[in-house]
């Protein structure tokens, strides 16, 4: 890495776990005296090396240089939206109440304004959105909170500081708002390091696309209505017109049907009901902005509202547009929500121009950057063709600390109720089990199936994602010690947990992506186009660092014990299945379950039979 700062390089690193890759990237990169940007996978990961992981080094080299910890806007309270809130607070549910007595104690006493400190509230809590800002709803420095304001001290910050720790969505966001030639939202750096490299690729096609979401349309239709009672109480059109923007968002979700998932906008264009209920949502948008163009110069609130508008017209228009070769149109529901996105389908060539850039060195890091030991797949998406290339194995005793099943006689991977049936034949396993254990899912409905089996038939604390903050659920796992966490995406990867509290990690199935996903079904057909093979050069590779990050959760330190359970047939009877197991460690094979328990009773590895 020293090297590669010197020359001004790029450098592609996967190092297993614990190899000390955190401390590996840290010393030369403080060690250079330059001014380094440090991005992480996630927000998780930008607290732990923020305030663990630097500080050790800041100490053991004597560093004197200013750090700093930034955090994308909607991490941050929003003092000016709290106090509207608070002046509104009779029009609430009962839930966002209840969750506004938490949020005003909490602002009193916080020295950062970071929402995920806020204690007992949950991570998707209804209230979030009312209490952080957007690009969209934020006053700037029009703001009365201005001086206050949580985010700006934050981003001061990070302008002074020679290190500053961020996350992969604010870089991105930092290099979509420069394309618009509108400032910066992080410094400009001489090192940029990338940790948790493998994800870059996933988040940077949604920034260098666009996205409307229901959440935005709802959101400025109440604030339009705080503008209406606030500064133009006279026109009751302005009212009117926000109330109807909000019905025709909730009708526009409606019209998608009651199923949560992915599809082709297109596809949806062809139906005459969805384009009654997006024409009702155009003609709403439209009589908010000839009312609020009226309204102009009466406030600052009308007139920030006015400009809201003409941007999600526009955005509108842009995603529904069609018109774009290389990208992909499509939606996503969840239960309440909808968005629309326009997203391209590589981002090689707009980062290849990035890094291009003189005098800067970039480096990238990962327990998971190669796919069957080579790094073609990453340096493809990121246009890193040409990058010095370092590959380091885990110091690990795989060998006397792990073992891994391929059970026999499982479910297909898309048998109905299969979820149950998993965590019915988990059940003997996870009893014999000395410590906590992980059960990660591919899919929500799975992970449901798999709690209500484990609740109703052990007698361990059985948590669920989402239920609580991340963070939180995640130290009651560590407090309880024999506990089962059952999950999906998010805890697959940048979670940390050493010792016996995790010492059984059970993955539902190989997390291929969804054949109907329309983003992966765009690049499949890209990638015939372009004369490739769609399931070898995109689906594949993906699958294989998904499930390295998921078995990567369980040996931790050279201290750690436990076993892993692929409950997928295809690990062996598919001819690909090899690609799998040869990007794996060096674990011990069998496919029977009784074994497993027979490595927690002995303490030492029964023979192993091979996969």
């Amino acid at each position: 890495m020293e090297r590669a700062i010197d020359s001004h390089g790029r450098l592609l690193v996967e190092a297993g776990t614990g190899t000390g890759k955190t401390y590996a990237y840290l010393v030369p990169a403080l060690h250079s005296g330059k001014r380094v940007v440090i991005s992480t996978g996630s927000k998780n990961l930008q607290e732990q090396l923020y305030h663990r992981d630097l500080p050790t080094i800041i100490g053991a080299l004597d560093y004197a240089r200013p750090v700093a910890l930034l955090k994308g806007r909607s991490n941050y309270l929003c003092l000016e939206r709290l106090n509207n809130l608070m002046s509104e607070s009779h029009l609430q549910k009962a839930e966002v109440l209840a969750d506004l007595v938490k949020v005003k104690s909490w602002s009193g006493t916080t020295s950062t304004g970071d929402v995920g400190d806020i204690p007992g509230l949950q991570e998707n809590a209804e209230i979030l959105p009312h209490i952080t800002s957007t690009n969209d709803n934020c006053l700037g420095r029009d703001c009365p909170y201005y001086e206050d304001c949580h985010l700006v001290i934050a981003r001061r910050r990070a302008m002074e500081a020679q290190v500053v720790v961020i996350n992969h969505h604010l870089f991105f966001a930092d290099l979509a708002v420069k394309d618009t030639g509108f400032g910066e939202l992080v410094p400009e750096a001489q090192v940029y390091v990338f940790d948790e490299a493998h994800q870059l690729p996933e988040i940077a096609t949604n920034y260098f696309g666009k996205s409307l979401s229901s959440r935005t349309l709802q959101d400025l239709a109440q604030d339009i209505q705080l503008a209406y009672r606030s500064e133009a109480q006279d026109m009751n059109q302005l009212g009117k017109g926000a109330d109807r923007l909000q019905i025709a968002s909730q009708d526009l979700r409606l019209a998608f049907g009651m199923e949560s998932g992915r599809g082709n906008t297109r596809d949806m264009m062809k139906s005459s009901h969805w384009g009654q209920a997006l024409a009702r949502l155009t003609d709403a948008l439209s009589l908010c902005y000839d009312v609020l163009k009226i309204a102009l110069g009466r406030g600052e609130r009308l007139d920030q509202c006015f400009e809201r508008v003409s941007e999600v017209k526009s955005r509108l228009s842009e995603v529904l547009s069609f018109g774009e070769t290389g990208c992909s149109y499509w939606y996503e529901c969840t239960r309440l929500h909808f968005s629309l996105n326009l997203t391209p389908l590589s981002v090689a060539e707009r980062f290849n121009a990035e890094v291009q850039r003189p005098e800067v060195s970039w480096v990238f890091t990962s327990a998971t950057l190669t796919v069957d030991g080579h790094f073609a797949h990453f340096a493809g998406e990121m246009g890193l063709g040409g990058s010095a290339e370092l590959t380091l194995d885990s110091p690990f005793d795989y060998a006397e600390q792990a073992r891994l099943c391929v059970p026999r006689f499982l479910p297909e991977p898309n048998a109905f109720g299969r979820g149950e049936r998993l965590a019915s034949t988990m059940i003997p396993l996870i009893n014999r089990t000395p410590g906590g254990c992980f059960f990660l899912c591919t899919s929500h409905q799975a992970m449901r199936q798999v709690t209500e089996v484990l609740r109703r038939e052990i007698g361990r604390t059985v948590l669920m994602q989402g239920e609580e903050n991340k963070s939180q659920l995640l130290k009651r796992f560590v407090e309880n010690g024999r506990a089962v966490l059952v999950a999906t995406a998010s805890f697959w990867e940048g979670i940390d947990v050493r010792g016996a509290a995790l010492s059984c990690v059970i993955i539902d199935k190989l997390p291929f992506a969804s054949p109907d996903d329309p983003l992966l079904k765009a690049r499949i057909e890209d990638c015939r186009l372009r004369g490739g093979d769609p399931f070898f050069d995109v689906q594949l590779p993906k699958a294989v660092i998904a499930l390295k990050q998921g078995v990567g959760r369980l040996i931790r330190d050279r201290g750690d014990h436990g076993v892993l359970v692929i409950c997928d047939p295809r690990m062996v009877n598919r001819a690909y299945g090899a690609t799998f197991i040869k990007s794996l460690p060096a674990i011990p094979r069998t496919r029977e379950l009784e074994r497993l328990g027979e490595f927690f009773r002995e303490g030492t590895a029964p023979s192993p039979s091979n996969v």
